[in-house]
């Protein structure tokens, strides 16, 4: 079962996390709530590990059908529920740009493959009733 170490290393709300394999993150509250923009709010940390579950598994499923994906890049974007505490992800927004010969049909059906099936922090997204929506967009190499 995997372990994350948390200790508060800077002023009231700017911790750091360790994972088994010794990786570190930086979280803090945004200034407003306290913090001193130490590190990644958490909730963004959620987006950005959507971000990265995907990208994992649309780089995958191109590389076994023969894709050239040369570069790859996202943007996240996504808006919470107003005045709730807890403030969930309301809507999610990603966008695919992946660079190299890659065919566009194959790049959208990884997309759903990916957060339909395999992603799983999709999947916990989309148990808290989050709305993702999604583009891809080819780009020739750069």
């Amino acid at each position: 079962m995997p372990t994350i170490k948390l200790a508060r290393v800077s002023g009231e709300y700017g911790f750091e996390a360790h994972d088994d394999y010794g990786h570190t993150v930086r979280m803090d509250s945004s200034a407003e709530s306290g913090g001193a923009n130490f590190g990644v709010r958490p909730m963004q940390m959620l987006l950005m590990g959507l971000g990265g579950c995907s990208a994992i598994d649309v780089i995958a499923i191109l590389r076994k059908q023969r894709q050239d994906v040369v570069d790859y890049e996202m943007v996240i974007s996504g808006e919470r529920e107003p005045n709730k505490e807890p403030s969930l992800w309301q809507t999610i927004n990603l966008e695919f740009h992946l660079y190299g010969k890659v065919d566009e049909e194959k790049a959208k059906k990884a997309v759903e493959l990916s957060l339909g099936k395999y992603c799983s922090v999709a999947a916990t997204l989309y148990k808290a009733e989050a709305d993702i929506k999604w583009q891809v967009f080819i780009h020739p190499a750069k």
